[in-house]
C-alpha cells in the first residue's frame, strides 16, 4: 500500500504568503510600468485610439492589474494542483502572454498603437512572470512513504 506524505501546513502557509506578497509587488510594479510605457508612446505621438476611441493610460495599469491578479491565482491553483508549479505556471503564462497579442493584431488601430498594446503585454510579462515563478517550488513537496 502506498501513501503519499504532504508538506506541513507551516510550510504551505509561508509558501502562500511568499506567492502573495511578492506576486502583489509585481502586480503594482507591472501596472505602473504598462502606464509608464503607454504615456511615453503618446508622448512620442502614437495614438493611444482603437476604434476612434482613446484607451486612457490608467487603463493600461487597470488592465495590468486586472490580468497579473488573474496570473496570481493561476500560480496559486498550480502550487497545489501541478507536481512542477514553476514549469506548468510559465510555460501556461508565456503561451497566455502569446494569445494576448490577438486582440490587439485584430483591433482597429494604427500599426504603431497595436505594437505599442503588445509592448505592454511583453513588459507586464517580463516582470510578472518570473517575480511569481521564483515564489513557486520547482517540483510539488510530496514525499511518497511506501508501506508494506
Amino acid at each position: 500500500m502506498t501513501t503519499t506524505h504532504i508538506a506541513a501546513p507551516t510550510a504551505v502557509a509561508a509558501t502562500t504568503g511568499s506567492l502573495a506578497k511578492g506576486g502583489l509587488v509585481a502586480v503594482v510594479v507591472a501596472s505602473a510600468a504598462t502606464a509608464i510605457v503607454a504615456a511615453a508612446g503618446q508622448a512620442v505621438g502614437i495614438s493611444l485610439d482603437i476604434e476612434g476611441a482613446p484607451i486612457p493610460v490608467s487603463g493600461f495599469a487597470m488592465l495590468t492589474a486586472v490580468f497579473s491578479v488573474i496570473g496570481l491565482v493561476i500560480a496559486a491553483v498550480l502550487r497545489r494542483v501541478a507536481r512542477r508549479p514553476r514549469l506548468v505556471f510559465v510555460r501556461t503564462t508565456v503561451v497566455l502572454t502569446a494569445l494576448s497579442f490577438v486582440p490587439d493584431l485584430l483591433a482597429d488601430a494604427a500599426p504603431a498603437t497595436k505594437v505599442l498594446l503588445m509592448l505592454t503585454h511583453l513588459v507586464a510579462a517580463a516582470i510578472v512572470i518570473p517575480a511569481v515563478a521564483r515564489r513557486l517550488p520547482a517540483r510539488l513537496a510530496v514525499d511518497p512513504i511506501v508501506e508494506e
